[in-house]
This record gives structure tokens, sequence and C-alpha cells, in this order.
């Protein structure tokens, strides 16, 4: 699989079709994998990458290093700037979201649209939100431990249903079941990411043309960073995706996907 060196790095990914600059961004436990239902679609018209973060599969959590939010917004950004091609068109889902939020804030010239499918985090004071309670960062430690000790499965469910709710792993496709298996261990790195929260002074200042997509049946919680963002950022456009809760491209990736394709078209 082809690979670009950032920072001493081999950022691995997945390809397919040609012309303008698409890359895709992972959520937790995802990897290159996670946007299966795009890859052809996207590649009909553009020439679409599905990156792997640093320490994702095919990479692992063991080779040592950080994995911090920080540490993958300077990747994509590095990645970006090593493909030499201008400015791109950038997808982002859950943390992968986040991550690529913080790309368009601090490198607005690397980036000629952004798409967040529902972009994961909280919100600071600024936006409605509260002093982090912490809630979040339990659930992951504890399903930390639980992978850490082995019970990899057990782990995992205790995710799946903090963003999707209870029985969201087991109604979870195979396919996406391998690859958080074969990411689980990253989410050990992951307990000290760092990740900062959503501002209005950040949300201003991504200006760069930007879809957000949600799904009808996901978690409140993600509708909340979704209309916090839009009362802030100046050049927003919002679809709610139907059948669909968090893992919203793969619930119902043709409408995903002709979201995508439509709001790119005009950018």
């Amino acid at each position: 699989m082809p690979s670009l060196e950032v920072d001493g790095y081999p950022v691995s990914y997945a390809e397919a079709g040609s012309g303008a600059p698409l890359l895709m961004i992972h959520g937790t436990l995802g990897d290159q994998r996670s946007f299966g239902p795009q890859m052809a679609a996207f590649g009909a018209k553009y020439h679409v990458m599905s990156l792997s973060m640093r320490h994702a599969w095919p990479g692992s959590w063991e080779e040592g290093g950080n994995f911090t939010i920080d540490r993958h917004v300077e990747d994509v950004a590095g990645f970006i700037k090593a493909l030499g091609a201008g400015p791109v068109y950038l997808l982002g889902h859950s943390r992968g979201g986040h991550i690529s939020f913080r790309v368009a804030e601090r490198y607005p010239e690397l980036v000629k649209a952004l798409v967040l499918a529902e972009p994961g985090g909280e919100l600071d004071e600024s936006l409605g939100g509260a002093p982090a309670s912490g809630k979040q960062a339990a659930g992951f430690t504890g399903a930390a431990q639980k992978i850490a000790a082995g019970d990899i499965d057990g782990g995992l469910t205790m995710v799946a249903e903090q963003t999707g709710g209870p029985g969201a792993w087991e109604t979870r496709p195979e396919e996406k079941k391998v690859i958080g298996r074969d990411n689980a261990r990253t989410l050990l790195g992951q307990m000290n990411e760092q990740r900062k929260p959503y501002s209005a002074e950040a949300a201003k200042a991504v200006r760069i043309p930007t879809l957000l997509l949600g799904g009808a049946d996901s978690q409140p919680n993600f509708a909340k960073i979704i209309d916090a963002l839009i009362r802030f950022m100046p050049d927003t456009r919002r679809v709610t995706v139907p059948k669909a809760t968090h893992g919203l491209n793969y619930d119902n990736p043709e409408f995903f996907n002709a979201a995508v394709l439509d709001f790119l078209a005009k950018h």
C-alpha cells in the first residue's frame, strides 16, 4: 500500500481515482479501511485518499510515540504539503472530524473545502458547553483497561456503546469489527490525546466552506456539537443523513456519498 513520509513516519493510505485530491480521516479505532463504502463513489470524480493515522493499522500502538490530536493534525498537514497538489478537499469522521477541524483552523491555506461527519469532542463555555466532566475520558479509560487485560471485544463494546448507544457493537458490520480489533490497542495511546474542546474563537477561524453531516438516529451529543459550530462558523451547510447513527458513512452510504459529492461539486 502507498505511503508518504511525514516527520519520519510513513503515513499509509488507500487511494482510488484521479483528479483533485480528497483526503479522508478516520475516527477512534479506525484506519484507512474505515471509508470502504466511499472509495469507488468518490474515486469516480476525485483522487481520493483514505489515511491511516500514525500508529493505526497497518502500524500499531506498540511502535511507540504519541497519539495526540496535535500529532495527528501535524501529520495531516504534513501529508498535504508532501502531496504538493495545492489545497485539498478534507473529510473527517468523529475523532477524524476533530482533527480535520483543527487542520482547517491552523492551516486554512491547505484546505479547499471541509466535510465534518459528526465531529467528536466537547464544547467549551463560549459554545454553551461546560467544563469537561471527564465522562468520555473515563469511559475510554475503562475500555482501554479491558483491552490491556486482553478483553478486546469487551473494551470495543464499551467504546461502541458510548458513541452509538446500547447494542452498537453487536449490530456493527463484521468488516467494521475487524477494523476495530486491528486498532484496539491504539485506545491505550488515545488516553493521552490532549483533545481541547471546541471554542467560538476556533469556529470563527474556520472560514473554509464546510459541510456538517449528522445521523438522524445518532446520539444527541453529536447534534449539539454541530448546532454549536454552525452558530459561529461563517460558511456552513448542514445535512442530516436518514436511517443513520454515528457510523453514518456505513449506515446509509448512498445518501452520505451523494451529499458529499453534491457539496464538493459546488466548491
